[in-house]
């Protein structure tokens, strides 16, 4: 048993010693600040997608950084999980994307102000959070993996920036709209060139959005899904 001297000298001792880890590890992370938060990629767009998003109150409803409201999805990498072509066409129309689903505002935002939003959004994505946020640990079970004729090399890459959000191919996609494996099987060229140049007309009601494609995406998309037989 300690003496009440020896007691005292354990408390003084032990709190100078974890009072000096403390302020350390303060000075360590403070001159650690610039470093990690890409000071260098502090461009003006980003600024002013920091200026839209303060203005639009965007944290009243999403959290980046781990700060926010969590009605909205948290958005600290919503670049990398999304991709900026995805998220280009869902800040011009956010309900048309989800149609019944989404309650986000249409902002009206102009093509400028969403390259700034998503610069902004594309630069808190790459500081340093130590792995924050963390993958989910709750997920739908996997859908079971389908063979598919298509090489990974031949997919287009706007499929992997915008269609794998709704749709899956070899159970890997979202699960929104219908897996896509054996759609060749299925569709004719001239079906999906229709459907996909104006979804809504083929089939009123579908969850799919008219998402204007240009001709050259669409025929890389239909000749690349019909090759998924």
């Amino acid at each position: 048993m300690l003496s009440k001297s020896q007691a005292r000298m354990f408390f003084f001792g032990g709190t100078i010693f974890f009072s000096s880890i403390f302020i350390l590890l303060t000075i360590d992370t403070l001159a650690k600040v610039d470093e990690r938060q890409n000071v260098d990629l502090l461009t003006p767009s980003v600024i002013r997608g920091k200026e839209i998003w303060d203005s639009n109150n965007c944290m009243g409803c999403h959290t980046i950084l781990g700060e926010g409201a969590y009605y909205a999805p948290e958005l600290t990498q919503a670049v990398s999980r999304r991709g900026v072509q995805w998220l280009t066409i869902f800040l011009r129309d956010p309900a048309a994307m989800f149609p019944g689903q989404r309650r986000m505002v249409d902002y009206d935002f102009t093509d400028a102000q969403i390259e700034d939003v998503i610069a902004f959004l594309d630069w808190i994505g790459k500081i340093d959070t130590n792995g924050f946020p963390p993958e989910p640990d709750l997920r739908p079970p996997a859908a079971p993996v389908v063979a598919s004729t298509a090489t990974s090399a031949s997919r287009p890459a706007y499929f992997d920036e915008v269609c794998v959000a709704c749709h899956a191919v070899g159970g890997k996609g979202g699960g929104v709209g219908p897996a896509l494996d054996g759609v060749a099987k299925r569709f004719s060229e001239e079906e999906l060139h229709r459907w996909l140049a104006d979804p809504p007309s083929v089939r009123p009601g579908t969850a799919m959005p008219n998402l204007n494609l240009p001709d050259s995406t669409r025929t890389e998309l239909v000749r690349w899904l019909r090759t998924l037989e």
